[in-house]
Parts: structure tokens; C-alpha cells; sequence
């Protein structure tokens, strides 16, 4: 069962981050995302993995500032750990730094690619790189390389301009490399044994679709 602290949207996190050696615009980011102190939204949850049939997973799913985000649902499993956070709060709870790759235009808004690399050795990720949307504040996607648990790439897509939130979540992840249990993945699950134990590199993806968001912001 995967920890539920993955989704926090990087409004529940007290990053560690300080000014020196730290992109602007990420700051800025983390700035926007902190004035957030109470969301909720209906999550639904779906798979592609080769050997795997999991029927749609769905939730609801609250947060409050400073404390674990919840999950109401009769019937919900969540993997991978990593995958999921595409809050990237945990490349940012320890100390950083990060350097400018390049920048582009997308639909007509700059993004910036940065890399971003931890300054701590708690830090449980060896190297990740965000594209960051410069003039909506918010992270469009990113790649993050672990030494334990492989590669993860998460594309967020948003309904609006303005939206601090994505509504929908494709992550793409390495199968080996997460070691999934067989009995985790809930009901009506069916997993083909035969493909799971064939060889070659075995990847899955998650889609995850968000709606129905409310969100408190602190007093401006």
C-alpha cells in the first residue's frame, strides 16, 4: 500500500530550500504553492502495465496544511511511491541546488529546464530535471532518477491557464525496479504471472485524472 504522503502538491511541504544556489523561478513556485492551506479533489486512478489488470481506482482525497493527506475510498491502492509524489515534494525536502539547462517556448509560454541536484546526502534521489512554466508558476513535468527505485518521468496537464493544480497525472516508471507486491493492487486486480516472469525491461504507467477541486488560500 503506498504512503499516502505522495500527492501533497508541494503545499504541504516545509521545503528546505535556501536562497543560494536555488533557481528563482522554482522559488517562486514554492512560494505560490505554499499559500495553499486546504484543497480536496475526487482522484481516479488508472494502469498500463503489461501483466497487470486493475480496474479504475478512485478517491477522495484532502489535504490540510501541515498535516498527512487523507483518502476516503472503499477500494484504493496507489503505486508506485515515487511515481505519485508529482508534488516533487521529496526533491525538495532537503537542501538543493540547481542549474538552468535551457529555455524554450511552449504554447506560447517560457519554460525552463533546470536540473536539480541534492546537497544532502538524505536526500533519497540522485538527480532530477524539472521543465518549469515561468509564467504560470507551476511544473509542467519532470524526471527523477533514484539509485534504488530507477527512473520516473511525470507529465501534469491543467484544464486552465491559471490552474495551480494539474488534472490529470500520465507517470511513466521502470516495473523491475519497484518490486511490486501482487497482493496490493485491490480488488477485482488480475495479474498474468506468465508476462510478469518473461525477460526484458518491463515499464508501466499511471494515469492519474483529478476534479471537483476546493481550495482555501491563506489570507493576502
Amino acid at each position: 500500500m503506498m504512503r499516502a504522503y505522495f500527492i501533497c502538491c508541494l503545499v504541504c511541504s516545509s521545503l528546505a530550500l535556501s536562497a543560494q544556489g536555488v533557481d528563482e523561478d522554482l522559488l517562486r513556485i514554492k512560494q505560490r504553492l505554499d499559500s495553499v492551506v486546504y484543497f480536496q479533489a475526487n482522484l481516479q486512478l488508472e494502469t498500463d502495465i503489461s501483466f497487470v489488470h486493475m480496474p479504475v481506482k478512485r478517491a477522495l482525497m484532502k489535504f490540510e496544511k501541515g498535516k498527512p493527506v487523507q483518502f476516503s475510498s472503499s477500494d484504493f491502492v496507489l503505486l508506485p511511491k515515487r511515481g505519485l509524489d508529482f508534488s516533487l515534494r521529496s526533491l525538495l525536502e532537503y537542501p538543493v541546488v540547481t542549474l538552468v539547462r535551457s529555455t524554450s517556448l511552449k504554447n506560447g509560454y517560457t519554460v525552463k529546464e533546470i536540473n536539480v541536484i541534492p546537497a544532502d546526502k538524505r536526500a533519497d534521489f540522485t538527480i532530477a530535471t524539472l521543465w518549469l512554466n515561468t509564467s504560470l508558476r507551476r511544473v509542467e513535468s519532470a524526471e527523477i532518477s533514484t539509485s534504488k527505485d530507477g527512473t520516473y518521468v511525470l507529465q501534469m496537464h491543467y484544464l486552465q491557464a491559471p490552474d495551480i493544480f494539474p488534472d490529470r497525472v500520465e507517470v511513466n516508471f521502470e516495473i523491475e525496479r519497484i518490486r511490486i507486491p501482487l497482493n496490493f493492487m485491490g480488488k477485482g486486480t488480475q495479474i498474468d504471472k506468465e508476462k510478469l516472469k518473461s525477460e526484458g525491461a518491463k515499464t508501466g504507467k499511471i494515469f492519474m485524472m483529478l476534479s471537483n477541486y476546493q481550495i482555501r488560500y491563506t489570507a493576502r
